[in-house]
C-alpha cells in the first residue's frame, strides 16, 4: 500500500480555504496558545497560517534564538525588554524546540518539557485543519499506568508506561491482546504517553469500533546487563542486550502484570526510529513470541543492511499475521530511501507487508501518530 500526496502544509491551506467561517478542529482563527505552553503562558502563539510567536524574557541576553521546524530564527529585544520572533508557517504536529540564550541551549520556560534527542526540551504543538484522531474526545477513557518492574538481568527497576483500554476496567474477566511500542533513540518511555497522544488515539479508535482493545506497553528500550562494562564507541544499533532483558523478562513480566492473552498470535511488536529497527530484529529474532511486527520511520535487520530471500524468505508470509512499514515523504533522502528500498526488496521478494508515506511530514511526531492510528486497527482480527 503506497500513499503519496501534497504537503501537509498545502493540505492545511486548501482546508482553511474550504472552511472559512467555519469553526472546525485545527483551524485557526486569531493567534493561539500553543496547547504544549504551561498553564497561564500565553506564548508560544500559534498563527493561523501556522507561523509562531515566541516571546521570552531574559532581560541581560545579548543575543536569543529559536531552533523550530529544523530553521533557527533569531530573536529582537523590543523596547518592552522581551526577545520576540515570528517563524515561517510549521508543519503540522508538535516539534520539539530550543532556545539559545548567548550561546547556551536552554528550554523555554513557558512550556511544559519533552524528553527528545537525550535532553529535556520545549514542544510546541501545531494543529492539523480538520483533524481530532489524535486530540481528546468525549468518550470512555483508557488509563496510561506508570510504574517500574524489578529485572535482575540489568539488577535496576524498569520503568514502563502502559496503556490499559477502557474495557480493562469495565470488564474485570477480560484479557486482552498486548502491543510492545518501542520509542526512539534519544526518547525514552515516556514519548508515545506525551508527545504521541497515544491514549487519545487508541481511546478514539476503540470507541469507534475501529481498533480491537488492547494493552500497549512502552519500557525504556535500552539496557545494560548487570555487571557489564559499556563498551568504547558506543554502538546505537547493538542492542543484544535490550533483546535479552525483552525476551527472557519483559514479556514474562507484564504477562504476569496485566490481563494479556500471553501468545503469539495476541502479542505485537512496533516502534518508531531505532525502535522500528528493534522491532523488526526482535519480532523477527523471536516467531514464537510475535505475530504482528511494525516499524514507523524505521525497520529491516541484519548485518550491512541485507534485503534478500535468506534474511525475508517467502515463509514469513505463513509466520506473521503483518509487516508493516512506514516513513514521511519529508523524512531525511537516506532514510527515506531506505525504508523504501525495504519496500521494493519486499515487494520483489513476494513478502506480504503494508507500506505507508505520511504526507509532508519528516522524522517527527506526526509521522508516527498516523502510523499508529493506521496500524493499531490492523492488529489482532
Amino acid at each position: 500500500m503506497k500513499i503519496r500526496f501534497a504537503t501537509a502544509l498545502l493540505l492545511a491551506a486548501a482546508v482553511l480555504a474550504s472552511c472559512a467561517g467555519q469553526n472546525q478542529v485545527g483551524v485557526l482563527t486569531k493567534p493561539t496558545p500553543s496547547v504544549t505552553n504551561l498553564p497561564g503562558h500565553e506564548y508560544p502563539l500559534v498563527n493561523p497560517d501556522l507561523s509562531a510567536v515566541f516571546r521570552v524574557d531574559f532581560p541581560d541576553a545579548q543575543a536569543v534564538s529559536v531552533g523550530v521546524g529544523g530553521k533557527n530564527y533569531d530573536m529582537t529585544k523590543g523596547e518592552d525588554g522581551l526577545w520576540e520572533v515570528t517563524t515561517e508557517p510549521i508543519v503540522p504536529g508538535f516539534h520539539y524546540y530550543m532556545l539559545t540564550v548567548d550561546g547556551k541551549r536552554v528550554p523555554d520556560p513557558n512550556t511544559h518539557q519533552y524528553f527528545g534527542s537525550g535532553y529535556w526540551g520545549s514542544g510546541i504543538e501545531i494543529p492539523e485543519a480538520g483533524v481530532d484522531y489524535y486530540l481528546e474526545k468525549k468518550v470512555p477513557h483508557g488509563e496510561i499506568r506508570i510504574g517500574t518492574y524489578p529485572s535482575a538481568l540489568t539488577g535496576t527497576d524498569r520503568p514502563y508506561y502502559a496503556y490499559l483500554p477502557p474495557q480493562y476496567a469495565s470488564e474485570p474477566d477480560r484479557r486482552f491482546p498486548v502491543l510492545y511500542l518501542m520509542h526512539g533513540a534519544g526518547e525514552d518511555e515516556t514519548g508515545w504517553a506525551t508527545q504521541g497522544n497515544m491514549r487519545d488515539i487508541m481511546d478514539n479508535l476503540i470507541a469507534a469500533g475501529e481498533c480491537e482493545p488492547m494493552i500497549i506497553v512502552c519500557e525504556h528500550a535500552v539496557a545494560t546487563l548487570a555487571g557489564a562494562q559499556p563498551a568504547g564507541g558506543f554502538n546505537l544499533f547493538n542492542f543484544d542486550a535490550f533483546e535479552k532483558v525483552m525476551v527472557e523478562e519483559s514479556v514474562p513480566t507484564f504477562d504476569a502484570m496485566f490481563r494479556t492473552i500471553p501468545d503469539r498470535e495476541h502479542r505485537a511488536i512496533c516502534g518508531l526510529s531505532l525502535g522500528g529497527f528493534q522491532s523488526y530484529t526482535i519480532g523477527l529474532d523471536h516467531p514464537e513470541l510475535f505475530g504482528w511486527i511494525g516499524g514507523f520511520s524505521g525497520s529491516g535487520r541484519g548485518p550491512g543492511d541485507r534485503r534478500d530471500s535468506e534474511m525475508y524468505p517467502t515463509s514469513i508470509n505463513d509466520q506473521y499475521h503483518l509487516l508493516y512499514i512506514s516513513i514521511g515523504t519529508d523524512e531525511p533522502a537516506g532514510m527515506y530511501q531506505g525504508i523504501y528500498d525495504l519496500h521494493v526488496a519486499l515487494d520483489s521478494l513476494g513478502v506480504n507487508h503494508v507500506y505507508y508515506e505520511s504526507p509532508g511530514t519528516g522524522h517527527e511526531w506526526l509521522t508516527w501518530r498516523r502510523s499508529l492510528h493506521m496500524f493499531a486497527p490492523m492488529l489482532f482480527r
